[in-house]
């Protein structure tokens, strides 16, 4: 297919615009003829307000003769999929206009009253039900006006599509289930020669769910249905205090599409607000690269002027006295208290920022797209697994430096097997280290702790904060996110703020002649985790319609786990922008 080549080389020369179409690696098209057996199979249920994802068959739907799940990847386990085959019988461009799901067309579902009471606990909890046909999600697609004037000139709606559908809805106290689906799948006849048959590709999967009461559901032998009038319809309603009786029906729509196979995702993964992406991205980059010209020249032009004074051969008369970061140059290399936490948790940093750099860039080149299902946390998994190794080899180097002698025990504390790693040559330390610590003066306090984490972490989060409103929306409110491009270059100038953040506040804390600056470094650098708990907290009040214990337990566990990764990744960053600057500027100036 020579389209979709030039197509992937586009692709990959614009990175940043993730939506453009390829094949995913492993993720090979179907070529259906006409009659051929279209798979409806069932994913999960799933719901924003309770966090809790169950099996399809967990509520008493229709069933097949045979119950078969399919063999999952890990990431598909970790995301709470458990894909199954469902009685939904759909053929290749075969039009069905209403059909009886369970093969008892004059005998309807009854529902005992446990089961009617669990229908209704899941349409109160706003449960979603989704399906995949040929791997791609149902969706049920939503039309609005834009604006009164569009409405009244073009009378254009606007059409945005929710992920799934919703299992039923509530009006007042009364519970109505969606019984009757309205499948719409749109397929793209594939160019054959003359004497070949037609093959068709499914690009798009779409549903109307209804609610239609029993008696309105006319059935016959057949396992035929007529649809009322929408009119004169009224909805199947679910009393969770008695047994119900009620016909699940589908109906299947089939239309042509002039969209590729290789496009057929760009649907789901249309977003409103790409413009609010590319505004907030070019505001972090300008803010962040202006106030790193300003930095890097203040610090250049200063430390410039340091070096020249410090290495200024004058007159032994006119020796001036030894002041500001120089001083310290005999205990700015002390090894510092704990030196196996400190490497063991730099060491998990390291890890974490390999295996994020990888993923990230993968993901940007458009192999870890939502197509391929699960790909993107099984490959997070396993990578962060194989980058132990070299969280090892870096815990173990520093861990040496800083004069450690239990490395076994340090090797267990970062990743078990790779203790052999530890046995490295330590960091050459530009300077001696003095016998006896000197003196720290007494401090200021804005070269206080917590207050040195709070003005550290502004910049960094400030320069990501947009982008975590989408990754929060992708794990709690059941999105896809595919705008990998973005994410790569918003984790670009994460890198670059913590690193600036860092060797400013290193630099200030020498020139106050205060000489601890490992594990201050480490702690100050990671100071945006803190605003990151504090926006998680926020989105939880704002934007989650939790209230119940464990759903809001199970959003503070991960939003923990979240925020002491993201300390790491960010405390790791910093330190070693910093480690970097401290021996670049005391191999810079003549130590007597």
């Amino acid at each position: 297919d020579e389209h979709f080549h030039l197509r992937y080389v586009l692709g990959l020369l614009l990175l940043l615009h993730s939506t453009d179409s390829f094949y995913v690696p492993g993720v090979a098209p179907i070529n259906f003829h006409r009659n051929d057996p279209v798979e409806i199979k069932a994913v999960k249920l799933t719901s924003s307000r309770t966090q809790l994802p169950y099996e399809y068959y967990s509520l008493p739907f229709c069933q097949p003769s045979k119950i078969t799940y399919k063999a999952e990847n890990l990431g598909e386990v970790l995301r709470g999929d458990r894909i199954v085959n469902t009685p939904f019988q759909v053929s290749m461009n075969v039009e069905k206009k209403c059909e009886v799901l369970c093969n008892l067309p004059n005998k309807p579902v009854t529902l005992t009253v446990e089961q009617s009471k669990l229908i209704a606990e899941r349409i109160r909890e706003d449960y979603y039900v989704h399906l995949i046909a040929d791997n791609l999600p149902v969706a049920t697609r939503l039309e609005f006006y834009s604006n009164r004037e569009e409405e009244e000139k073009k009378k254009e709606k606007d059409v945005q599509f929710e992920h799934g559908y919703r299992l039923g809805f509530m009006d007042g106290n009364k519970f109505y289930l969606h019984n009757h689906l309205s499948f719409i799948l749109y397929y793209h006849r594939e160019d054959v020669e003359e004497s070949q048959e037609h093959t068709y590709r499914v690009v798009r999967f779409e549903v109307i769910p209804q609610s239609i009461k029993l008696e309105d559901l006319k059935a016959d032998e057949k396992s035929m249905c007529t649809l009322p009038e929408a009119t004169g319809s009224a909805p199947q309603e679910i009393d969770p205090t008695k047994e119900n009786q009620l016909l699940f029906t589908y109906s299947v729509h089939w239309e042509e599409s002039d969209i590729k196979w290789a496009s057929r995702w760009d649907t789901y993964l249309t977003m409103s607000d790409v413009q609010i992406h590319w505004f907030s991205i070019i505001n972090s980059v300008v803010v962040v690269f202006f106030l790193s010209g300003i930095l890097s020249m203040i610090i250049i032009r200063t430390l410039r002027k340091d070096i020249a004074n410090y290495n200024k051969e004058d007159d032994i008369e006119d020796t001036m006295e030894e002041s500001g970061w120089k001083l310290v140059h005999g205990d700015v290399f002390r090894p510092p208290q704990y030196p196996m936490i400190l490497s063991s948790l730099l060491g998990s940093g390291i890890q974490l920022f390999c295996m994020i750099l990888i993923v990230i860039f993968v993901a940007m080149l458009g192999m870890l797209s939502p197509s391929s299902r699960g790909a993107l946390m099984t490959t997070a998994c396993f990578l962060f697994m194989f980058m132990g190794v070299f969280g090892g080899f870096f815990a173990g180097r520093l861990y040496r430096t800083l004069k450690g002698h239990r490395w076994k025990k340090g090797a267990f504390c970062v990743s078990l097997g790779c203790s052999v790693l530890f046995i490295q040559q330590p960091y050459d330390n530009p300077v001696r280290t003095n016998q006896i610590p000197r003196q720290i003066p007494e401090q200021r306090w804005y070269m206080n702790k917590f207050v040195g984490i709070l003005m550290a972490g502004i910049l960094p989060f400030g320069a990501m904060f947009i982008e975590l409103f989408f990754i929060f929306s992708a794990i709690w409110e059941n999105q896809f996110y595919y705008l990998f491009g973005f994410l790569f270059l918003v984790f670009i100038i994460l890198v670059v703020s913590c690193s600036q953040i860092s060797i400013v506040m290193v630099y200030f804390q020498l020139c106050a002649e205060d000489y601890r600056w490992w594990w201050r470094t480490f702690l100050v650098s990671g100071g945006s985790a803190f605003y990151v708990l504090i926006y998680a907290v926020f989105y939880f009040v704002n934007k989650l319609d939790i209230v119940e214990f464990i759903p809001s337990l199970l959003y503070f566990g991960y939003t923990a786990l979240m925020v002491l990764s993201f300390w790491l990744l960010t405390g790791t960053i910093g330190f070693y922008a910093a480690y970097m600057f401290v021996r670049k500027i005391y191999a810079a100036v003549k130590i007597d």
